[in-house]
């Protein structure tokens, strides 16, 4: 089965989808991966998979993916492998997908393979690797055609953040991004933050008339081309994409010039929090070992976090979690010390530059 990731997309967001099989998605659109990933992995979740990733080195890797799926944890009910790389599997290799795939729709089993590889052309669709996924599985397109599409998919993605924007926002929207995916994903992603305490009120509202929530949709934020213009406004000179990026490079001045912009545009302390802790959060977990495209890190800021992990030793990360336990609480009001202060310390501790020794 062949659909194109607009087609496919809004049905992997409903309750229950049956993710047994082989799927191929192919495209230079390393976005609509991730979102494919993303809308996956609860249904994987949910049905008790484990969840492991393989990178195709070479052709003998496949060898790797069909023993991995031939093996059964004693924990999980089934595995969900996620193979990238662009080496094409042999005559023997073809012939144990495409098995796999048949056993997989008579339920003789239920693992899940999904491999991402670049954007496949006419001639490689007609090739016998092909095959297999073309007739027992799922393909998905994940190219952008036109214009269109990329609205239809960042309409999906504003009600996932809870937004509703007006026609003309939206051409404001996509002219500002220079109709780019990613910056107008990231705005959106903002824009929730800005605008979606008015959603929690929503819910507590409804929780207080004792309003069943889950019995209507709750009304998403509408934003007009005068909400736009104004966040737009306050993100002209940084956001806090690009105080994580000074943070992992290591550039502790940008840092403190960001934070202050940020400060003096009242950008959401949560915000930038979140931005903080998320790259900690990622450092530590990539000193312990774990994989980076597996937590879900950009390849083309691996590098930086590589960088960032080499400047600081196990003993210095292990303090991050009171630090940033204590800004949690400046943000609430519950330390006398200003969130503000707290945030430049913790920003400035990830770029490398320590302002106070710890005790």
């Amino acid at each position: 089965m062949q659909n194109t990731f607009i087609q496919a997309y809004p049905k992997l967001l409903q309750p229950s989808v049956a993710v047994a099989g082989l799927w191929l998605a192919h495209g230079d659109e390393p976005l609509l991966s991730q979102w494919l990933i993303d809308a996956l992995r609860p249904h994987w979740r949910a049905q008790n998979y484990a969840i492991k990733r393989i990178e195709l080195v070479s052709v003998k890797s496949w060898q790797e993916v069909l023993s991995e799926l031939g093996s059964q944890s004693l924990f999980d009910d089934a595995s969900a492998l996620i193979v990238t790389g662009n080496h094409k599997p042999d005559k023997a290799v073809i012939a144990e997908l495409e098995r796999f795939a048949i056993d997989a729709q008579t339920g003789a089993h239920s693992h899940s393979l999904l491999w991402l590889t670049p954007k496949q052309d006419k001639r490689a669709q007609t090739s016998k690797w092909f095959a297999p996924f073309a007739q027992y599985g799922h393909i998905i397109d994940c190219n952008l055609y036109n214009e269109q599409q990329r609205q239809q998919l960042l309409q999906i993605q504003a009600q996932q953040f809870g937004l509703t924007l007006s026609q003309e926002a939206w051409q404001l929207l996509m002219s500002h991004t220079e109709h780019h995916l990613l910056s107008a994903y990231q705005t959106l992603w903002r824009l929730s933050y800005l605008f979606a305490p008015q959603l929690m009120a929503e819910v507590d509202s409804k929780n207080t008339s004792h309003e069943n929530p889950s019995s209507q949709p709750l009304t998403n934020v509408a934003l007009d081309i005068n909400d736009l213009q104004a966040a737009l406004v306050s993100d002209a000179q940084f956001s806090v994409f690009d105080l994580s990026d000074a943070m992992l490079a290591g550039n502790s001045a940008q840092v403190a010039k960001i934070i202050f912009q940020l400060k003096a545009t009242d950008e959401p302390t949560t915000l930038v929090l979140w931005a903080i802790s998320k790259d900690m959060r990622q450092i530590i977990q990539l000193m312990d070992g774990q994989d980076p495209q597996a937590l879900g890190i950009w390849r083309s800021k691996q590098g930086l976090y590589q960088q960032a992990c080499r400047r600081h030793s196990k003993a210095q990360t292990a303090t991050w979690p009171a630090l940033l336990y204590k800004c949690d609480q400046a943000i609430k009001g519950l330390v006398r010390q200003p969130a503000w202060e707290l945030l430049l310390q913790a920003a400035l501790e990830l770029s490398g530059q320590r302002l106070f020794k710890a005790h």
